[in-house]
């Protein structure tokens, strides 16, 4: 099973490089690459999970709808991606609900950073796919958490997929800088060791990020981005689908953990 997320939120990026760029161009940015992802769920005919920043939803409640009317899962990515207090959480999820008309389970933490499991409790979430377990220079350090599934505080913790023993991480950044055969051999022995993958993205990861005056981006991310980001993703579901491999929003992983799809749940790892 792999679970496929993407992070869509005001594209803020290039503040962080000393760039400016007006909250227009971000929301454009942001929506022109969940477009592109839509079109490519939708050829693959397969479902993914959308983290949404409340700000985004309400700037651009038609592409809530047609994320939902496609068949994808909401969850909640805070309110603002750059601003957060812990009354965000509830917040953020009450926005989404109302522009979704769904209910919303689940929260993804901007940029990955600690966040207290009480308060997402409190708020009312059913998951938490807020760790990457492993380092990452200037971010965070977690070899100490687990690296699949566990509970905290009554709420479901379903990290980032890192491969066994060295925890190298398959995030969006693997994807855009290492061959992709190495990224399916990684997948493969991950996704044989933990029963699923967690993989996450961003939707400005599709569009032409190589400007590197006006948006300041490191070559490591602007790499492959835009047209080629596409094909890669493309390629890597093909590979994926011609291996057995089914793909899950999250909530349904969450439903199977919880033994609500015994189904589901025989293909996962005993705890």
């Amino acid at each position: 099973m792999i679970l496929l997320g993407f992070d869509v939120e005001e594209f803020d990026l290039p503040l962080e490089y000393g760039r400016s760029i007006s909250f227009d161009e971000q929301l454009l940015i942001s929506t022109n690459g969940t477009n592109s992802i839509l079109e490519l769920l939708r050829s693959a005919n397969i479902k993914a999970t959308f983290f949404c920043t409340a700000n985004y939803a309400l700037h651009k409640p038609d592409i809530i709808a047609k994320i939902v009317n496609e068949g994808h899962e909401i969850a909640s990515h805070g309110y603002y991606h750059s601003d957060f207090k812990p009354a965000h959480l509830k917040q953020s999820k009450e926005v989404l609900e109302d522009i979704s008309g769904t209910e919303v389970t689940g929260f993804r933490m901007a940029r990955m950073m600690p966040v207290d499991e009480a308060e997402i409790k409190v708020a009312g979430y059913t998951y938490n796919s807020s760790i990457n377990p492993t380092w990452l220079p200037g971010r965070y350090n977690n070899f100490d958490k687990p690296r699949i599934w566990f509970y905290d505080n009554g709420v479901l913790q379903i990290p980032a997929s890192v491969s066994p023993l060295v925890r190298f991480p398959l995030f969006w950044l693997s994807f855009h800088n290492l061959p992709l055969p190495l990224i399916k051999w990684m997948s493969s022995a991950t996704h044989r060791k933990d029963g699923y993958l967690n993989l996450y993205f961003h939707p400005w990861e599709f569009t032409n990020l190589h400007n590197k005056e006006k948006y300041g981006l490191p070559g490591y991310i602007s790499r492959n981005s835009g047209e080629p980001f596409i094909l890669r993703l493309k390629n890597f579901i093909k590979w994926a689908q011609a291996k057995g491999y089914e793909f899950s929003r999250t909530s349904d992983f969450t439903s199977s953990v919880t033994g609500e799809h015994p189904v589901i749940k025989k293909l996962l790892p005993v705890k």
